[in-house]
């Protein structure tokens, strides 16, 4: 499990559960008004295809530091207060959480802005690869239309 703590970001690979108290605990501060948080979920389907469970994998140590890359870039941007970065590896059954993000600033636009910045680049930035496993057995590996090193 990757963690890091650093004065405004909390950024963490982990195979355990996500906990959203945690990165709301993390990011609210008394100075900060607007808090925004995006929690993406593990669905039952896909293009009419049952879907049973997901399966993430990372190359953990580019990794975590593009995850630190792209919060700073959404702190420079975006003036936010703090940030959390939570991604899941490993199995994510249907409802649990893959992935939050959760960001304050003093104003909420800036939170909500930075938030939906932050979900864009580590899904083109970040090398975490997702399969999608059917119930006919079968799996996919699937590719982020973002990615920057698409062919």
């Amino acid at each position: 499990m990757f963690k890091t703590y650093l004065n405004e970001f909390m950024l963490t690979l982990t195979k355990e559960k996500l906990d959203v108290e945690t990165a709301l605990k993390f990011v609210v501060l008394p100075t900060t008004g607007g808090t925004s948080i995006f929690v993406g979920t593990t669905r039952n389907n896909f293009q009419n295809r049952n879907v049973v469970t997901l399966f993430y994998e990372a190359y953990e140590p580019m990794a975590k530091s593009e995850m630190l890359k792209i919060s700073l870039e959404a702190q420079k941007k975006f003036n936010v207060a703090r940030i959390c970065i939570m991604h899941r590896l490993g199995e994510v059954p249907i409802a649990e959480s893959s992935i939050i993000i959760a960001c304050s600033s003093e104003h909420r636009s800036n939170a909500i802005n930075a938030v939906e910045f932050l979900i864009n680049e580590l899904k083109s930035k970040v090398p975490i690869w997702k399969k999608e496993i059917y119930a006919e057995g079968d799996f996919t590996w699937k590719e982020n239309p973002e990615v920057f090193w698409k062919c």
